[in-house]
């Protein structure tokens, strides 16, 4: 009945037999009366499924469901129906350490499968599959090329970062004693000059970017990586990677290490989370990378095998002396990723992607003609912009939300940030700009 409670009755009283008491209640003997609860839990009375059932669905009518414009980091990306059956497989949904190869195969198997998709998606040479999510991969990245730098103490960061990710990065490196200086940002862009000044200035580790950028722009980073490398400094790449089905990857513009956020790969906005982060870097890095990594081998008798591999026990076992104390992983959500890449295909996320993109230039376009928006930088975009409204903003995005949109975000007092992704049809944005 039961299919998780492995132990049957006959099991507990033989290991309470062992440990010599005769009930589960004599393990607590030890604790101080004072200290137990003796009262009655406030539960609700035991309910049949279908009252159940008719409890949760009264709850889910108290949330409205919008159409949503907004983005910054999350987006709202179809999921095709199959993944979640997938994913709520018993052998999947309750899987966690696959420490044992042994038993561990169709665990440690897409595992491998995501990481190759990984490195296809970003260009890199390796990726690996245990980080929570991008903000930390973006943190746990820095403190990779400080740790590569030896000496070098010192990472730069666009100020064109997402605040979050910026957020997380600071309280990082607070902790590690690594000194965080931000590079200027003009027109929405990061500043190549003011970048090149203050590598030159010496004892730099690494330098963050991001691209789509905070604000939605395409950044052109050409020639970024050479100005790191000729000061012995890591270029590191954040990147919404849906993005990268279209845009430049981090290897062509020649990264050391890409990181960021899979989420926009299927995985639905769900309140905020879970998410997956990753995070890929080129070979000569790979010692350095944090989390775990998969391998291909063979076993003894010539068959194909899985294994976690360049993996030291520190991780595991010794923290304080660990790479990184992220050891665990977001499997689940990274099964989730590597279902959704097989089913879209290299194909279908161009084609997702060119949605988006002529999405949200088609709603760009018709707010610009209404008269009562521009765009904030005159720069290029992806599936998200920033545009300067002449009115109320508060006001319209009150109208929006009472008719079902969540119109953007604000980012200032007269700024709003939108977003298109493949599943905005042209009626849904021509409803938004109706309301104007």
């Amino acid at each position: 009945m039961y299919k998780y409670f492995p132990h049957t009755e006959a099991d507990l009283k033989e290991m309470l037999a062992t440990v010599g008491v005769d009930s589960l209640d004599a393990l607590y003997d030890d604790i101080p009366e004072y200290l137990r609860f003796r009262g009655d839990y406030e539960l609700p009375e035991a309910m049949s499924e279908m009252e159940v059932r008719q409890v949760f669905e009264q709850l889910g009518t108290q949330n409205r469901q919008f159409t949503c414009f907004a983005g910054a980091g999350v987006y709202d990306h179809y999921t095709p129906a199959v993944i979640p059956n997938l994913l709520s497989r018993e052998e999947f949904l309750t899987s966690y350490t696959p420490y044992q190869a042994e038993i561990s195969q169709g665990t440690l198997h897409y595992i491998f499968e995501y990481q190759s998709m990984m490195t296809a998606l970003t260009g890199m040479d390796i990726s690996n599959a245990s980080m929570y999510d991008g903000t930390t991969a973006t943190a746990e990245a820095m403190m990779m090329a400080v740790a590569a730098g030896k000496k070098q103490n010192r990472v730069l960061i666009s100020e064109t970062m997402d605040e979050k990710t910026l957020a997380v990065v600071r309280e990082y490196a607070h902790f590690q004693g690594i000194d965080v200086q931000m590079i200027p940002a003009k027109d929405g862009v990061t500043s190549r000059e003011d970048l090149e000044a203050q590598l030159a200035e010496g004892g730099v580790a690494g330098v963050l970017v991001q691209q789509p950028n905070r604000y939605g722009i395409i950044e052109d980073y050409t020639g970024f990586a050479n100005a790191c490398h000729n000061q012995k400094a890591l270029f590191i790449m954040n990147s919404v990677v849906f993005d990268l089905a279209l845009l430049k990857t981090p290897g062509e513009l020649g990264a050391d290490i890409a990181v960021g956020d899979a989420q926009s790969l299927g995985i639905p906005m769900q309140f905020g989370g879970p998410y997956v982060g990753y995070m890929c870097c080129t070979e000569k890095l790979i010692r350095k990378m944090p989390g775990r990594i998969v391998g291909k081998t063979l076993d003894s008798k010539g068959q194909r095998a899985f294994v976690l591999t360049l993996q030291a026990r520190e991780q595991h076992i010794r923290r304080q002396k660990a790479t990184s104390n992220i050891c665990s992983n977001q499997s689940l959500m990274a099964l989730f990723v590597t279902v959704y890449c097989s089913l879209m295909g290299k194909q279908g996320l161009r084609e997702a992607a060119q949605l988006s993109y002529d999405g949200a230039h088609y709603l760009c376009e018709q707010l610009v003609a209404t008269g009562h928006f521009q765009l904030a930088y005159d720069q290029p975009f992806f599936n998200e912009f920033c545009v300067r409204y002449d009115g109320d903003l508060d006001a319209l995005q009150q109208r929006w939300l009472d008719a079902g949109f969540f119109g953007g975000i604000k980012v200032a007092d007269d700024v709003i940030m939108l977003a298109v992704t493949e599943k905005r049809t042209k009626e849904e944005i021509d409803q938004l700009i109706a309301l104007i």
